[in-house]
């Protein structure tokens, strides 16, 4: 009833398809006079043959000539009747059967199939709308974006500027808004006052008029913008984003991180406050050949392995869990810690070849230089002389050519990073490398998250979505660090002791059993505590930090509530 009430308003609101409305009831008034006319002449037509009906007999007998039925059970008898009856007959075939349709498919019927069409795809949110998220764009970002607030329970509404867009996603399952990106009254209508955060992944241009118009209506709603271009970064402040993403620069230092440079060191890979994150490889270390009871990794040093990689597949760590020369190891621990394992573990090896990059866009330079930070040398593959920055560290050619990778020092090199930003290349470009050198490292970028499962087959050691990573990003300032990616599937999560789990010490919570989520930290209203002994007892005022796949998350948020 709520739908069709829409339906009706939308249709009542548009001008035309008033104007239209009236053009329809004014069309079926002069067929009801004719009608009638015609009933009445027919009574006195009859009457002079001698034969006497009702009214109502008169507009049966009108309504089977007009429409052509004919039932022939009423019949003149003179010709005069005869002759009225053939015009009664053309006047139906005229109005009943061409000038009535027509009227009201085109005066009626197609405004209210639009109308039922634009109700779908509305122009306005409820005046009760808030706490929500206005997203200006539906691209890889947005859709990872759209997946994780819903699983946070975060209401959302996404900006288009085309019906028929709209008619798309909202087939699709996404909730849409008709509006103008540059308009301040599609804003308003999507109540950006109330918003929690307003998020825009468009160009540079454009994010900055989003900007600009969104802060013009409300002063304290947060806003987010991606940003290609280093120069637009201080016009898009100024514009009013309070945060700007530079995207390219963070994939870039995502994917630096898990460069081995040709080490079996841990290198940290996120933080949450004295919590650190590390990866180490184990090649060439003491552990190789280990079971991870064996190697006292927590008893002599405090680290905790929360996890392994193997081939780009994250494991949970048990422990007969086999060490090899191939695995990496996931490392929880405080920055001291850290250190300790790399003084016991830790194996620097040099290399003479340098990492390779295949690809010089935004991203490929981004990791050149997040590269060069770490003192680790690189050479940048890149086919498109346009995109060629720096002379010393490029490699000007085709990667899919085996001598410009035999220039670049794909024989002794460490590891590639295929950093292009098609995904069909990036899975032939791995599939090419592995072939060439199956011991090497490959660490390859993904536009969209569906493709990662492809690229791990393909043969490359890890994965980093592009879309994932935008997504976690915007969350981390919306959610104010509640969650972190620190690895392609894999996240830190804060969240308070859930009640069941309240009074229960960790091991009794049984929560890696069930979940698969594994507990490296409590924070309490003092301090957080680092890898916490498993007869620590969980209080409901205490955060835990977790970390765990996507699915042991949403294994955790539906056994515990979020």
């Amino acid at each position: 009833m709520k739908f069709l009430s829409a339906q009706v308003t939308l249709l009542l609101k548009n001008k035309p398809d008033r104007r239209n409305l009236k053009i329809l009831f004014k069309f079926i008034l002069v067929l009801f006079v004719m009608i009638t006319v015609f009933s009445i002449i027919f009574h006195f037509l009859m009457i002079q043959e001698g034969q006497s009906f009702t009214f109502i007999t008169g507009f049966y007998w009108t309504l089977t000539v007009m429409s052509t039925l004919g039932f022939g059970d009423i019949t003149f008898h003179s010709d005069a009747g005869r002759l009225f009856s053939i015009i009664v007959l053309l006047s139906g075939m005229l109005f009943l059967l061409v000038l009535f349709p027509f009227t009201f498919i085109n005066f009626f019927y197609s405004p209210w199939m639009k109308a039922q069409e634009q109700a779908k795809v509305p122009s306005e949110l409820p005046n009760n709308t808030r706490g929500h998220v206005i997203l200006t764009r539906y691209g890889p970002v947005t859709e990872a974006l759209i997946k994780k607030l819903n699983r946070f329970n975060y209401k959302y509404v996404v900006l288009v500027e085309d019906f028929a867009e709209g008619l798309r996603l909202r087939e699709l399952g996404i909730k849409v808004m008709l509006g103008s990106l540059v308009d301040p009254e599609a804003y308003k209508a999507a109540r950006v006052e109330k918003a929690a955060l307003v998020a825009t992944t468009e160009s540079d241009v454009l994010n900055t008029n989003v900007a600009f118009t969104v802060r013009g209506i409300s002063k304290t709603v947060p806003i987010i913008s991606t940003c290609s271009f280093e120069h637009s970064d201080d016009i898009l402040k100024l514009a009013g984003s309070n945060h700007v993403l530079h995207l390219g620069e963070i994939m870039g230092l995502f994917l630096s991180r898990r460069a081995n440079g040709g080490d079996a060191r841990a290198h940290v890979i996120g933080r949450f406050d004295e919590l650190q994150i590390a990866e180490a490889m184990v090649t060439g270390s003491s552990l190789v050949g280990q079971k991870l009871r064996e190697t006292n990794l927590r008893q002599e040093i405090g680290v905790s392995v929360v996890g392994v990689w193997e081939r780009g597949k994250f494991e949970s760590p048990q422990p007969d869990t086999l060490i090899s020369a191939s695995t990496v190891l996931v490392l929880a621990g405080s920055k001291e810690q850290i250190n300790s394992y790399n003084e016991a573990h830790g194996v620097k090896s040099e290399f003479n070849s340098p990492v390779i990059i295949i690809g010089g866009g935004r991203v490929g330079r981004a990791t050149g230089r997040a590269l060069a930070k770490r003192n680790i040398d690189y050479r940048i593959v890149e086919k498109d002389v346009s995109r060629i920055f720096d002379r010393e560290k490029t490699v000007f050619g085709d990667a899919a050519e085996f001598e410009i990778l035999k220039i670049a020092g794909i024989n002794d090199s460490p590891c590639v990073i295929i950093t292009t930003h098609d995904d069909d290349v990036n899975v032939y470009l791995t599939i090419y490398c592995r072939m060439l050198r199956p011991d090497i490292q490959i660490i390859t970028r993904s536009t969209l998250e569906r493709n990662l499962g492809t690229m791990h087959r393909a043969g490359s050691d890890f994965v980093m979505s592009y879309a994932s990573m935008g997504a976690n990003t915007i969350l981390n300032l919306l959610q104010r660090s509640d969650i972190l990616m620190v690895a392609e599937g894999l996240d830190l999560i804060k969240v308070r002791v859930p009640k069941k789990l309240e009074g229960k010490s960790i091991m009794e919570s049984s929560i890696r059993k069930e979940t698969g989520c594994t507990v490296i930290g409590i924070r309490n209203e003092v301090s957080i505590q680092i890898n916490p002994e498993p007869e620590t007892i969980l209080k409901r005022s205490f955060e835990i930090i977790l970390i765990g796949t996507v699915e042991s998350e949403n294994k955790f948020f539906e056994i515990y509530g979020k």
